[in-house]
């Protein structure tokens, strides 16, 4: 067989047998807690430092809320860390000139709650200006959210199906559809909500704000 079909043949293998990233469980709770006291922090301290409750970050310790990320993004500056510290992604150490990941069609790593199903892109790279995301959102109703996202950096989306809904406390709410895009500052409290049976589907970017 020409050696061009044997490596063919085995990175077909590969991709059948390579156990997919989404399915690693991310365990938000214990690591959390873990991160905390290894920095010798009450979580009094934390909520000082991150700007998020006392009561809420007690709960994603227990594992009783899911946050958002706009949320576990306040809680990593907060504490001094990557994101990828909080969702358990083993960065990478490759140069930054030159450096690349691949997220393969239905790869990444699920972070769900009961609002949005979310898939973290590309999740192995260290020190990154942005986070990229692919999400599905659940929710129909802002009353759906028990706290409405809110970050220190900027955030831009596409819309690829159904019809997303922003909220935001100081606009009225402004529905895009597919193919419409949208970028803004997230330092004002938002949500997202599908409307209509379809549950609106997008790409978006959580990225750092620059001084």
């Amino acid at each position: 067989m020409p050696i061009v079909n044997q490596i063919g043949d085995i990175a077909m293998r590969q991709r059948r047998t390579a156990r997919p990233r989404g399915e690693r469980p991310l365990e938000l709770g214990p690591r959390l807690k873990a991160l905390r006291k290894g920095q010798q922090l009450t979580l009094q301290e934390v909520a000082r430092l991150t700007g998020v409750s006392t009561s809420a970050l007690s709960k994603i310790e227990r594992n009783d809320l899911s946050p958002t990320l706009t949320t576990l993004q306040r809680i990593a500056s907060g504490l001094q860390v990557e994101l990828s510290a909080l969702l358990g992604d083993e960065p990478s150490h490759a140069p930054t000139t030159g450096r690349r990941s691949i997220a393969r069609a239905g790869q990444g790593d699920n972070l769900n709650n009961a609002t949005c199903n979310n898939k973290l892109l590309c999740a192995d790279i260290k020190d990154k200006c942005f986070t990229p995301i692919r999400t599905v959102v659940k929710a129909r109703s802002p009353e759906d959210y028990e706290a409405w996202g809110v970050s220190d950096g900027e955030i831009f989306l596409t819309v690829l199906k159904g019809e997303l809904v922003i909220h935001s406390r100081i606009y009225e709410p402004l529905v895009l559809y597919p193919g419409d895009s949208m970028y803004y500052d997230a330092s004002t409290e938002h949500c997202w909500t599908s409307q209509g049976d379809v549950d609106a589907e997008l790409i978006w970017v959580l990225g750092t704000r620059t001084a």
